[in-house]
């Protein structure tokens, strides 16, 4: 499969620099235009604002784009829901049918990984569902955390989702669940979800130092919505040059996380 790498993103990955990669499903189906436009915008700017190169993944006319220009970004805006919602498994049939995707978490994994990208930002991931235990309705984002090795920096997942069994599931995925100077699992848009996390740390070195000793298996960092890009940018410097090898032609070999 054939992946466009943007040439900002591609630079910044042969330097071994900074990049953070960001979901586009948001911008299709999360928002109306012109609001997503805007917001898809401001979180690029944040993240450049903190020393990192943001490389928004998606598929466009049948080709997996990582890293999008202005134009790009604005057709994904404007398209809104006619661009499929793609996770995991409609990766092959977006992509053989010539078709235009907006990636999930479980997809933006994929590719982040696909490039070399160890770091990805996102507002909240998938879960367990309520009466999950009855329908088996699991998002594929849990299972992708538990074999793609890339670090995700969110605000939790959903509100609306079975968040204790959701924890369940991330453990039997082997999947480090760790909260950003809080001892709760966050609930996407309250810090305040009434589950206790297994990990908290409380620095960005603490954060390197937690991913740098992960085997490739997955580690979720769940921050506050409003903290998550400075915390993922702040502690990037660190955990690259943790996990830099040379012996593969500099490039970052990525742990995956969940913080």
């Amino acid at each position: 499969m054939s992946i466009v790498v943007a040439p900002e993103v591609a630079a910044a990955l042969a330097r071994c620099g900074a990049v953070v990669a960001l979901e586009s499903t948001i911008i299709c189906h999360g928002m109306s235009y012109p609001k997503n436009l805007q917001t898809a915008m401001e979180v690029e700017a944040i993240v450049r604002d903190n020393g990192a190169i943001p490389a928004t993944i998606a598929i466009l006319d049948g080709v997996p784009h990582v890293g999008l220009n202005s134009e790009q970004l604005k057709r994904l805006a404007i398209s809104g829901r006619q661009f499929q919602k793609t996770a995991r498994r409609d990766i092959a049939h977006v992509v053989a049918s010539g078709g235009n995707g907006a990636t999930t978490v479980s997809a933006t994994m994929f590719f982040a990984h696909k490039v070399g990208i160890p770091i990805f930002v996102t507002g909240g991931i998938g879960g367990v569902h309520r009466h999950g235990e009855q329908t088996m309705d699991v998002s594929s984002d849990l299972t992708e955390l538990g074999k793609t090795p890339v670090a995700i920096v969110s605000a939790g997942v959903k509100s609306i989702l079975d968040i204790p069994r959701t924890l369940e599931y991330l453990e039997t995925q082997g999947v480090t669940v760790a909260a950003y100077r809080a001892n709760e699992f966050p609930a996407f848009f309250t810090e305040i979800s009434g589950c206790q996390v297994p990990c908290r740390v409380d620095s960005p070195e603490e954060c390197q130092n937690n991913i740098c000793k992960q085997e490739p298996a997955s580690w979720f960092w769940d921050s506050y919505c409003s903290a998550y890009p400075q915390a993922a940018c702040s502690f990037w410097e660190n955990y690259r040059v943790c996990n830099t090898d040379s012996s593969k032609g500099g490039r970052v070999q990525s742990t995956s996380a969940l913080l």
